[in-house]
């Protein structure tokens, strides 16, 4: 395997909650499709490993639980639909109300057409009309493509009831508040710029890799 900067330069943060949920971060220059950040984020563990996904899936129970009441429907954003399964199965187990006469969540991803907009198929619809909706994504920044996500639950007649994101630098989005696993606090000096006013740009320091929910591309 080609030797890899990025991920040998790598360090490993551990979440206030549970010491048993941990992502990696390495400081640099990056860029997203909405912006530049001094911190690229890996979530892949949570994303892909059986143990550390149902780990995060209890803690995201937790920290909802005095503050969603009802859930009908997953939707999952940036490849998380195995954390989505199991968060599905924590919250079955009491506590939270759905309104799905079969009594189990759905688990879903919407499809993004040509033009970035979110769409669900006329199969898909049922789990998303009229229904309580958490939105999980692996990594925000900007928020935007969970705005779009938002948006795109409300225009087939769903509920958003709240966000889950791994990793945040969000405590809200169009209204629904965000419950991360790690903060953009708990990085230091971690920071995001708007791609016209980025300081790395400024210094002509190069761009080390596109960066978005699901990894990174080196440049």
């Amino acid at each position: 395997m080609q030797n890899d900067d990025i991920r040998n330069r790598m360090v490993k943060f551990y979440a206030k909650d549970d010491p048993n949920v941990t992502i990696n971060g390495v400081h640099g220059h990056f860029a997203t499709s909405n912006s530049h950040i001094n911190y690229y984020i890996d979530v892949t563990r949570i994303k892909v490993r059986v143990k550390e996904a149902e780990e995060a899936a209890k803690s995201f129970r937790n920290k909802i639980l005095n503050h969603v009441t009802m859930v009908d429907t997953i939707v999952c954003l940036d490849g998380t639909e195995v954390l989505g399964a199991f968060l599905a199965q924590e919250l079955e187990k009491g506590s939270f109300t759905m309104t799905n006469t079969h009594e189990t969540m759905y688990v879903v991803n919407p499809e993004e057409n040509s033009i970035h907009q979110f769409m669900f198929r006329e199969n898909i619809r049922p789990s998303i009309e009229g229904k309580n909706v958490l939105v999980l994504v692996a990594t925000m920044t900007t928020g935007e493509t969970v705005r779009r996500s938002i948006e795109c639950i409300e225009y087939y007649g769903g509920h958003t009831q709240a966000v889950l994101s791994i990793f945040s630098t969000k405590d809200e989005v169009e209204g629904h508040p965000v419950f991360t696993l790690f903060h953009q606090d708990d990085l230091p000096g971690y920071d995001t710029f708007p791609q016209h006013d980025c300081p790395y740009c400024a210094k002509k320091l190069p761009i080390e890799a596109m960066v978005n929910g699901y990894g990174y591309s080196k440049l």
